[in-house]
C-alpha cells in the first residue's frame, strides 16, 4: 500500500508540472519593460548611452503579469551597475529586482599638466578625452566651462580625470531647493516645478522630484534651473 500511494502521489505531481511551468512569468516582457524604462530615464544623459538588462530567471515561480510598474530604488540613479525594481500590478501582485548596466560613452575633462592646490585653472590646463563616463567618478566634469576660472582644492597630477570634488565650485542648485525644470525637444519647451534631490554646480547632472512625484535627471544651470533635452 505505501508503494502504491507513493506511485499515485508521483503521478499527481507529474500531472501538475506542465501547469506550473505554464504559470511562470515569461522573462522576455519583463526585460523589455525594464529596457524601455531605462531608455526613458537616460535620455537626458550626455554622450552615447548603452543599456544592458541582466537575467530574469525563467524558473521564477511568479504568476504571469499583464500590468507592470518599473522603478529605481530610492537614491539609485541610472548610472553604471544597478538593480531595477519591477512590480506586477495585475492580476497577481509580486515584485522583483533585475540587474542592469548602463554605460555612457562621451567626453570628459583631463588635466594637461600637474596642478598645484589653489591654482586657478585656465583653458590650457585641461583637455577633453573620450571614454566611458560611467567608469569615472560620479562627478567627473565634461565641459571646460565647468572648470576654467575655478581653483583646485588639492594638487593634481597631469593626465588625471577632473571631477567637481577637485575644484571649489559654487552650486547652481542645492539639495532641497525648489527648482524650475525646463524640458526641451524639437519645436517645444515645457516648464515644471520640482525639488532638487542633489546639489550640483552649473553643467553637472542633477536629480529632481517633480510635483507629480516623478524623479528626473537633467543638467543644472545657474539660477535654480535644471534642463532636460528630449529627442
Amino acid at each position: 500500500m505505501p508503494r502504491l500511494f507513493a506511485i499515485a502521489l508521483l503521478g499527481a505531481l507529474l500531472l501538475q508540472l506542465p501547469a506550473a511551468a505554464e504559470a511562470r512569468q515569461d522573462p522576455a516582457p519583463v526585460r523589455a519593460e525594464i529596457a524601455r524604462f531605462l531608455d526613458a530615464e537616460t535620455r537626458s544623459l550626455p554622450g552615447e548611452v548603452r543599456i544592458q538588462v541582466g537575467e530574469f530567471r525563467a524558473d521564477n515561480q511568479l504568476a504571469p503579469c499583464v500590468q507592470f510598474e518599473t522603478f529605481l530604488p530610492g537614491g539609485v540613479r541610472p548610472w553604471g551597475r544597478i538593480s531595477v525594481g519591477i512590480r506586477c500590478l495585475a492580476p497577481s501582485p509580486w515584485s522583483a529586482y533585475v540587474p542592469a548596466e548602463i554605460k555612457v560613452m562621451g567626453l570628459y575633462l583631463v588635466t594637461t599638466a600637474p596642478l598645484a592646490a589653489g591654482q586657478i585653472l585656465g583653458p590650457a590646463d585641461i583637455r577633453r578625452e573620450s571614454g566611458e563616463l560611467t567608469a569615472q567618478a560620479a562627478d567627473v566634469l565634461t565641459d571646460p566651462s565647468q572648470a576654467v576660472g575655478h581653483a583646485a582644492k588639492v594638487a593634481l597630477a597631469g593626465g588625471r580625470p577632473l571631477a567637481a570634488s577637485h575644484l571649489r565650485l559654487s552650486p547652481a542648485v542645492v539639495q532641497g531647493q525648489p527648482v524650475k525644470v525646463i524640458s526641451r525637444g524639437p519645436g517645444f519647451q515645457v516648464a515644471n516645478d520640482g525639488t532638487a534631490l542633489s546639489s550640483a554646480a552649473d553643467g553637472q547632472g542633477a536629480q529632481v522630484r517633480l510635483a507629480t512625484g516623478q524623479v528626473v535627471r537633467g543638467t543644472a544651470r545657474n539660477g535654480g534651473i535644471v534642463e532636460i533635452t528630449l529627442p
